[in-house]
């Protein structure tokens, strides 16, 4: 009950997509640039800090909650989250010593930290899209030129954007399930 309410009232994290989604947009474009790999993570960087902003405007358009008081899993949500900040030294490391690697380095990272979201919400659609991006990121990054890096930006819009559109049916199906279970416990 306590994860469907989550996944109902925060929507599944939709804001939190949605706006990833057209930062990973924004990368995309950045790695098309013809700037160095070095300079185009460094780049990365600034256009990834924009996901927090954007994930608090979308809340508001999608009316989700980010925080629910009684329910003691809420703030597990913030702390996945940050999880994800712990693998920074790795990606520091990658984009000093190969800098090529890196925009591969952050879609891994990206993909790989949605993985835990699959309990948090009941949607297994974060557990599929969770190794979907990061083999994908692994097997883009391998065989893509730097000319061509961009591709794998690219792979996270249309993978954040397949991943939206499951979250949006699994939400409907634990709406269904919360009300019924709603129903049943008054």
């Amino acid at each position: 009950m306590l994860q469907l309410e989550l996944s109902v009232k925060a929507k599944n994290g939709l804001d939190f997509i949605v706006a990833a989604s057209l930062v990973w947009a924004a990368i995309a474009f950045v790695w098309m640039l013809p700037n160095s790999p070095g300079l185009n993570g460094f780049i990365t960087f600034f256009v990834g800090a924009a996901t927090l902003p954007l994930a608090w405007l979308f809340s508001k358009a999608l009316r989700t909650t980010w925080a629910i008081a009684h329910n003691p899993l809420q703030p597990l949500g913030l702390w996945l989250n940050f999880a994800q900040l712990f693998y920074f030294p790795i990606l520091m490391f990658i984009y000093s010593k190969y800098p090529a690697h890196f925009i591969m380095t952050y879609g891994i990272i990206t993909g790989a930290h949605f993985f835990p979201y699959a309990w948090f919400y009941k949607a297994k659609p974060f557990a599929i899209m969770a190794g979907v991006i990061a083999v994908g990121c692994l097997l883009i990054g391998v065989r893509t030129s730097e000319a061509t890096l961009y591709l794998i930006p690219v792979f996270m819009v249309c993978s954040l954007a397949v991943l939206a559109g499951l979250l949006y049916v699994s939400y409907r199906q634990n709406k269904k399930a919360y009300s019924l279970l709603a129903a049943q416990s008054q």
